[in-house]
């Protein structure tokens, strides 16, 4: 029985999204591959006798309306008592940067609850749960590659990727996602029946898919924060392979293929040296169970 845990919440990357309609409630309907990088957030959670909850880093509250602590009362609700749990979150994503931070926070408290309480809850019973919190909780219980559709609570998990390093970077500048929805100018049509990604049997595949699925929201997110451009050029200076924007933006990313990644971030860094640069790689299905925050791969460095 546990009486602690830690985890890591890592950082969702929507590697393409296409917005495929608006529905009559205002939300937006998006097919969109999605894979998570072995770098994010960290949650320290233990047993308590009265809840208590700390947050170390900037650009969130500690408070209730903090997705950490609706997640946790959400939880409660369902089972009907109370979970007193002292819970410490060290902030590493940037805010508002379309890396689904805070729903990674609220995705990993949804699963350590259920394993320090020892709730036995499936994992369709805790994407219920996420999808209440918003639409990217549900994709990122699982924290591996998955094709996101519909508002984006409907996820299918893909067996895996090809290995990648990717690199993130942003210009430390917030960019709300319903600030760029509202300047999004068109969409594609919506496709007939559901769709599932080809089988993707390696990097170059990978690049090819991509680039051919792009970003919708790309253009409007660069009308309101010009400096994404600035992003993706040096990432291209930089030499990365296939370069593009997360989500919603700000934040952008490189690839390239295994170890080159920490050579793009110093190569970056030295262009853009005041925007927030990590080098980290994709992680595949299984790679996010509760344990240690991830160690770094060898050549692989750091946050910035």
């Amino acid at each position: 029985m546990f009486t602690a845990l830690t985890l890591t919440a890592p950082a969702k990357i929507n590697l393409s999204l296409r917005v495929t309609g608006r529905r009559d409630d205002g939300y937006h309907t998006l097919e969109s591959l999605v894979a998570f990088a072995a770098f994010g957030d960290t949650l320290h959670l233990r047993r308590a006798r009265a809840t208590r909850f700390v947050i170390d880093g900037a650009g969130v509250f500690a408070d209730e309306s903090n997705l950490v602590m609706r997640a946790l009362r959400c939880l409660e609700a369902y089972i009907g008592k109370a979970l007193p749990t002292d819970i410490r979150l060290r902030k590493d994503l940037p805010v508002a940067a379309g890396l689904g931070g805070g729903s990674a926070d609220a995705a990993a408290m949804l699963n350590g609850l259920n394993k320090l309480y020892n709730l036995d809850l499936s994992e369709a019973q805790r994407e219920i749960l996420g999808a209440k919190l918003g639409a990217d909780v549900p994709a990122c219980l699982a924290s591996g590659p998955g094709w996101m559709t519909g508002t984006g609570v409907e996820i299918t998990r893909l067996d895996d990727l090809p290995v990648a390093d990717i690199v993130l970077v942003n210009p430390r500048i917030d960019l709300p996602t319903a600030s760029v929805f509202e300047a999004l100018a068109c969409h594609h049509a919506p496709p007939p029946h559901p769709s599932l990604p080809p089988h993707i049997a390696n990097f170059a595949a990978l690049c090819d898919f991509i680039s051919t699925q792009s970003n919708d929201l790309e253009a409007a997110a660069m009308h309101i924060v010009p400096e994404i451009s600035e992003c993706l050029q040096a990432l291209r200076d930089s030499g990365a392979a296939y370069v593009g924007m997360s989500g919603s933006g700000a934040t952008c990313f490189g690839l390239m293929p295994p170890a080159g990644g920490a050579d793009i971030a110093v190569a970056y860094r030295a262009r853009r040296p005041d925007d927030w640069c990590v080098a980290s790689w994709l992680i595949g299905p299984g790679d996010a169970e509760i344990g240690e925050p991830y160690q770094q791969r060898p050549g692989v460095t750091g946050r910035q």
